[in-house]
């Protein structure tokens, strides 16, 4: 119908463009199209079934409010489907979409892909885009009473979705039997990135909607946004881990237990140590040392401290003696804060010397940086031995004594 009023001629012209663009609205659905109106229909139920929820689940009487906001919830997101395979997709497909709109195309593929091989994965993904994609509209066109309604929905559904995306990848993670997922790398990438995106999208706005809730993060958030702008090396992609993994032992202890928490923090070590090992610069090296310290004290003190069950009962009576000797060294952080660092670094250094024997990884050159600091802090000694080769005299530490304190 479209292509024939552009072909009358001698007619109004006005009147047959007006037909046109209303007729364009309805057979290519937009936001004020067809699909938009279906959409709001749906969103509007969903988000009084969602109040209803809400009010019943805080006087604990919610099964029946549940069932009618999970079937409102479903309409609603097929409403959303709906309109990216009636309207974008057709768009996209005509040559005529905004960047927007192709972005959006893009990344519902990208979704889409993960259904053959990880559908758990896919599941949840697919509801936090959809909600995600209405989200960009109603924040920059809805009326202030129903962006206020949309984001408290928002925030729990989303808050849920990640929860769950992130004990998928726990479960992953901690699963040993999986022969060709071995490595885990993958995982850990998945954690950090979804981690990322929870304090980038969802905690930085609940921050904004309920500040007194989440004082104890704040810091931790502030921290983190210093990694949001510039270019990131690797000791601040590092540092930019830990610093999530510090807001992760608050906000997600469920859906990222403590053994996987554990299997993260090593992961990081591990990075950390091939860095320190690798940076010949000495400046960048004392940065990366630093954080090192920084993140095997985070090992200790955030994670180990906080572990009630212990599989190897020799590795809990080690760490008693390790934390204890930490306690005992805090007592000097106000009286005499050089010494309290200098013992504190030893203490690690010691203790990661020891597990940097236990690895297939070699550490030669990071066990030669760890003794030439314990050397400079006099908690070791070194005897030289100077001997004549080829005519050239060499200095070489031959031994290093004194390993009862390592």
């Amino acid at each position: 119908m479209e292509e024939r009023s552009l072909r009358i001629t001698g007619a109004d012209t006005n009147f047959f463009n007006k037909i046109t663009n209303t007729l364009t609205r309805m057979l290519i659905p937009t936001k004020i199209g067809i699909n938009g109106m279906f959409i709001a229909m749906k969103r509007n139920a969903m988000l009084k079934a969602y109040e209803i929820y809400a009010k019943e689940n805080e006087q604990g009487n919610s099964d029946e409010a549940e069932k009618k906001f999970d079937s409102a919830y479903t309409a609603y997101l097929e409403a959303l489907d709906k309109h990216i395979m009636d309207s974008i997709y057709k768009k996209v497909k005509n040559g005529v979409a905004s960047e927007f709109e192709k972005n959006a195309m893009s990344k519902y593929y990208e979704v889409t892909s993960l259904k053959e091989k990880e559908y758990t994965e896919y599941k949840y993904r697919k509801q936090k885009y959809l909600i995600e994609l209405d989200w960009d509209g109603i924040r920059t066109n809805a009326k202030e009473k129903i962006l206020q309604k949309y984001t408290s929905f928002y925030l729990y559904k989303m808050d849920a979705l990640y929860k769950a995306i992130l004990k998928n990848y726990s479960i992953k993670l901690a699963d040993g039997t999986n022969i060709y997922d071995s490595t885990k790398e993958w995982i850990y990438t998945k954690i950090f990135y979804t981690l990322e995106e929870y304090v980038q999208s969802i905690l930085s706005l609940k921050i904004e909607k309920y500040p007194e809730e989440f004082k104890g993060i704040e810091t931790e958030y502030e921290r983190f946004q210093g990694f949001t702008v510039g270019k990131l090396d690797t000791r601040d992609i590092i540092e930019k881990n830990m610093i999530l993994l510090r807001i992760s032992r608050k906000l997600f202890t469920h859906s990222i237990p403590l053994i996987v928490a554990e299997h993260c923090y090593e992961k990081m070590l591990k990075d950390a140590r091939t860095l320190l090992q690798d940076t010949k610069i000495a400046n960048k090296r004392e940065r990366a040392y630093s954080m090192l310290i920084t993140l095997i004290e985070d090992f200790y003190t955030k994670l180990l401290s906080t572990k009630v069950y212990w599989e190897d009962l020799e590795e809990r009576e080690k760490f008693k003696k390790i934390w204890d000797k930490y306690q005992k060294n805090l007592a000097l952080k106000e009286t005499n804060f050089v010494e309290y660092v200098k013992q504190k670094e030893v203490l690690f250094i010691k203790e990661d010397l020891k597990k940097l024997h236990n690895t297939k990884v070699d550490y030669t050159k990071l066990e030669k940086y760890y003794k030439r600091k314990l050397v400079d802090y006099g908690a070791i000694r070194e005897i030289k031995n100077s001997f004549k080769s080829s005519g050239k005299y060499k200095g070489a530490i031959k031994e290093i004594i004194n390993e009862v304190h390592v």
